[in-house]
């Protein structure tokens, strides 16, 4: 049995098309059908039933399916294991964030970076939709708030900091005049956000915090990035709240951040991984963000 009759048939069996199975594995379609046949032979099943129109998966194929995967991403997985380790531990990690994970994360890449100069950290924007990525492997870590954590057995997590939330308002705005400001001082300005897709807990928060104040609030736009919504309020459209640890995101002097005086805002973040993780210089990073989550002070120079 070969790999590349694996990963053909995944593809054959994900798609149903020989064609595309052809393109996405950088092969003509008649090896596609070769392997498909060399793995019916071999197993002595058919695994596909083929007409001019379809392609439909047999029982036997569907049952064959999950094993196929997991054969090919354990032999990747070992692949990957094997460079790191003849590369001297030099590696690669990949680090995910959601938009209002930013100063602890930085810190601690910026701290592991000079620890570690040989290993590589990529890091990605993780949205409201990608969280579950955490357990398929995407990521070695991810960094969000604790609420948006899946519920599964198979992640482990910890606690990193809880960052206050903050009205953010151009320098026009009478609110940006104000040491602080209260829930009701913002009845009737309008607000823009992060839209609840790529920011379900951060909108979520907010949405609540307004409830709790039985005031309505004045919607203007969401945008998906957050520096999009700086550009925003700082051109007056609205007015924002945002966690801590965004309030220097923007350089642009004419935004003002002001906390808020009579609610209790606090959002806890995580670091979360795959306990079947097998990246074995993950775990220097894993090691340095437990140091910084029991120093929180030291992440912020407080």
């Amino acid at each position: 049995m070969d790999i590349n009759q694996l990963k053909c048939f995944i593809s054959v069996a994900r798609t149903l098309n020989f064609s595309e199975a052809a393109r996405r594995n950088y092969v003509s379609q008649s090896t596609v059908s070769r392997y498909i046949i060399d793995l019916e032979k071999e197993f002595g099943v058919q695994l596909f039933i083929r007409s001019h129109r379809d392609v439909l998966l047999t029982n036997e194929g569907k049952t064959l399916l999950p094993y196929a995967i997991e054969i090919v991403e354990t032999l990747n997985k070992a692949t990957s294991i094997i460079k790191q380790m003849h590369d001297g531990g030099k590696g690669r990690i990949t680090v995910a964030c959601d938009q209002t994970s930013f100063s602890f994360p930085t810190k601690c890449i910026k701290e592991f970076r000079k620890r570690y100069p040989d290993i590589t950290v990529d890091v990605k924007e993780l949205d409201g939709s990608e969280n579950g990525n955490v357990l398929g492997g995407d990521y070695d870590f991810c960094f969000m708030p604790r609420d948006m954590l899946p519920e599964s057995s198979s992640v482990e997590s910890i606690v990193t900091h809880s960052e206050q939330l903050y009205v953010i308002a151009d320098k026009t705005n009478t609110a940006a005049k104000q040491k602080n400001i209260s829930m009701a001082d913002l009845a009737n300005e309008k607000l823009v956000l992060l839209s609840e897709n790529v920011s379900p807990i951060l909108y979520m928060e907010v949405m609540d915090l307004y409830r709790t104040f039985h005031i309505s609030p004045k919607i203007t736009n969401t945008f998906d990035d957050v520096k999009s919504m700086y550009m925003a309020v700082a051109a007056g459209m609205g007015i924002s709240i945002v966690p801590s640890s965004l309030l220097n995101f923007s350089s642009d002097k004419s935004c003002s951040s002001i906390p808020l005086s009579d609610a209790d805002t606090s959002i806890s973040y995580v670091m979360a991984w795959s306990k079947s993780a097998t990246n074995p210089v993950a775990k220097h990073f894993l090691e340095l963000v437990k140091e910084y989550a029991n120093d929180v002070d030291n992440i912020y120079g407080l």
